[in-house]
């Protein structure tokens, strides 16, 4: 009974060190996201021997850590490899580099942060009724997510023919000289079908309503295009295909109340993404769309000391090599504003 006494003992004196231990974490940088401006923002922070930490998530917003390029097949267009490699493996590499310098990679998801005063205070899901973290200057690298229709098959041929980025994966080969059909009707759907008809044999451009939401001149554009059709009150039911890759699309004639099948092997998706800022709701100023305001030609946001790189605040050019380098400019304010401080 003694030895019993003993051990529960220092069973609670053990589960009191490790629960002060947790209460007195603090780093210099934390760097919220797992993407290519996170990583990029970790490198040029662990070389500049600041030892930043980084909380990549645990399938936070439903994508795995390495962010939106873990759903994405094949990538030509990132300069430094001309073979072109998958998503996944351009951000464990990434991710090789930033652990290889220093980094501290937790797999955790932040769920809430407090920027009202330094140092910030930020919890995980696992610690989010403990006491928090704190650090003394943050990245916010969460990202966005493209929206979906969830139509039905669309997990089966998602990047098997169905994508939400024409820039990214319009080159593939499953793409090159076949019909594609692009969702939307406002000027990222006119880009986007533009964009297309470089690889297609013909694009469709599915519009639920009897106009286009376009400007004007990107309207233009695309009726001019002899590769583009436009086909207005048209809703995309069903994903269909061979069970690998997709074939064809059934549509609904929202006027005719018609049901047909149109022959495509790609689907794009132009209805816009989903910042990745419920986290940030009242603690940093945000744009109508959502995604974090900074200043312009900088990282800087409406909170000394809060920096954002990457989808999270681009809602333009949402490419991999663009989040890379607003990742390294996070590094940088990061790094002068902590210089500043001391």
């Amino acid at each position: 009974m003694i030895v019993n006494k003993n051990i529960n003992r220092g069973i609670k004196n053990l589960s009191f060190i490790h629960t002060k231990h947790i209460r007195m974490v603090h780093h210099r940088v934390t760097i919220i996201g797992s993407g290519p401006a996170a990583h990029t923002a970790a490198i040029y922070l662990a070389r500049a021997e600041i030892k930043p930490t980084l909380y990549e998530g645990m399938f936070a917003n439903g994508i795995a850590a390495g962010g939106q390029l873990t759903t994405t097949t094949e990538i030509e267009n990132f300069p430094g490899f001309p073979e072109g490699l998958t998503g996944s493996e351009l951000m464990e590499r990434m991710k090789q580099q930033s652990e290889r310098f220093g980094t501290e990679i937790i797999t955790e998801t932040v769920a809430k942060v407090d920027t009202s005063v330094r140092p910030f205070k930020l919890w995980t899901e696992f610690n989010e009724d403990a006491e928090p973290h704190t650090t003394d200057a943050l990245i916010l690298a969460t990202g966005a997510s493209a929206r979906r229709m969830d139509l039905l098959g669309e997990d089966k041929y998602w990047q098997q023919g169905i994508s939400a980025c024409a820039v990214c994966d319009g080159a593939v080969p499953i793409f090159r000289n076949k019909p594609l059909a692009v969702i939307g009707g406002g000027d990222s759907a006119c880009e986007e079908a533009c964009f297309l008809t470089k690889y297609g044999s013909k694009v469709y451009m599915l519009v639920r309503k009897d106009h286009l939401r376009a400007s004007t001149i990107m309207q233009r554009r695309a009726e001019k295009n002899e590769k583009i059709e436009i086909l207005y009150n048209t809703e995309a039911r069903e994903a269909k295909g061979d069970g690998k890759f997709l074939g064809a699309l059934r549509l609904f004639n929202n006027k005719t109340n018609q049901e047909s099948d149109l022959p495509v092997n790609g689907l794009f998706y132009a209805i816009g993404h989903t910042p990745a800022t419920s986290i940030l709701a009242g603690q940093v100023d945000l744009h109508e769309n959502g995604y974090v305001k900074t200043v312009p030609g900088s990282t800087i946001t409406s909170v000394p000391g809060v920096f954002a790189a990457g989808d999270v605040q681009d809602s333009r050019y949402r490419q991999a090599v663009t989040s890379a380098g607003s990742g390294c400019m996070a590094a940088l304010d990061a790094e002068k504003f902590l210089s500043e401080q001391e």
